[in-house]
């Protein structure tokens, strides 16, 4: 997660990272909203020993989480002018973004085929495309992120709604946690209408938000790559009601599962 230009180390000054500190907090916010959305569902339960889940979401946690460490991690070097460790992270936060969109596709292949198994084959590939829509996005803004490494500006902005975009699941344990019927123990729901996905979205798109009015009161503009970023994550958030129920997805979720049998 490179924020600044990469060029020969050079001594700075505080104010040319002034404001950079608002990137650190931020960092720390959504990493408060992952912990928080995931604590009734992950870590309540893991913390207890009873959480029964496949393998592959331990390591979808550690992967993500190490994200979210890292992504502080940045911005606090960023934040204080530490660009040649910056930059060497920078590595680490490409292979974890890739390992991050192969996992996150195996954790939706792995939801549609408990959901035919369970008799809700339908309901299944409907409900994939708000998780591979959401890792398809996050890996498009972070591969433009990595593409305007040189202009600073645009690619910790990129950066940082590439990591909101990843919230909307850890918001919506809380809304599945009050507004599901509760059903008896070992009995499998049925996954829920994507349209239910809107609202965790638009809670999470709160954080752009905050970014775009800081942007305003220390700019006096909102720089315009939070308005195609933060226009595309609301794009995804909405369309993929629609687009769920439509032949097109049905054949591509078909693809999906072809790929991984």
């Amino acid at each position: 997660m490179l924020t600044r230009v990469i060029a020969p180390d050079v001594p700075v000054t505080p104010t040319v990272f002034r404001g950079d500190r608002f990137y650190v907090r931020m960092a720390l916010a959504c990493a408060s909203v992952a912990v928080i959305g995931f604590a009734p569902t992950f870590w309540v339960p893991l913390s207890r020993r009873a959480l029964d889940v496949h393998p592959l979401t331990h390591v979808h946690a550690l992967v993500f989480y190490s994200w979210l460490a890292l992504f502080i991690r940045q911005t606090s070097l960023a934040a204080s002018g530490r660009l040649v460790r910056h930059r060497e992270l920078g590595i680490l936060g490409v292979a974890l973004a890739t390992a991050m969109t192969f996992i996150g596709v195996g954790m939706a292949v792995d939801s549609i085929k408990r959901s035919e198994a369970a008799g809700f084959g339908e309901a299944g590939r409907a409900f994939s495309i708000v998780s591979l829509s959401a890792i398809t996005l996050f890996a498009v803004l972070f591969a433009l992120a990595i593409r305007a490494v040189r202009k600073p500006e645009v690619h910790k902005r990129l950066m940082l709604v590439a990591t909101v975009s990843l919230l909307q699941a850890a918001v919506g344990r809380w809304f599945l946690l009050f507004l599901a019927p509760k059903l008896p123990a070992g009995v499998i729901a049925s996954p829920p209408p994507v349209v239910v996905s809107v609202m965790p979205g638009i809670v999470v798109d709160l954080l752009i938000v905050i970014a775009m009015v800081h942007d305003r009161r220390t700019t006096g503009k909102v720089h315009t790559t939070y308005w195609y970023a933060g226009a595309a994550v609301l794009a995804v958030q909405v369309l993929r009601v629609p687009l769920s129920t439509t032949a097109a997805w049905t054949w591509i979720t078909g693809g999906v599962l072809a790929l991984f049998p």
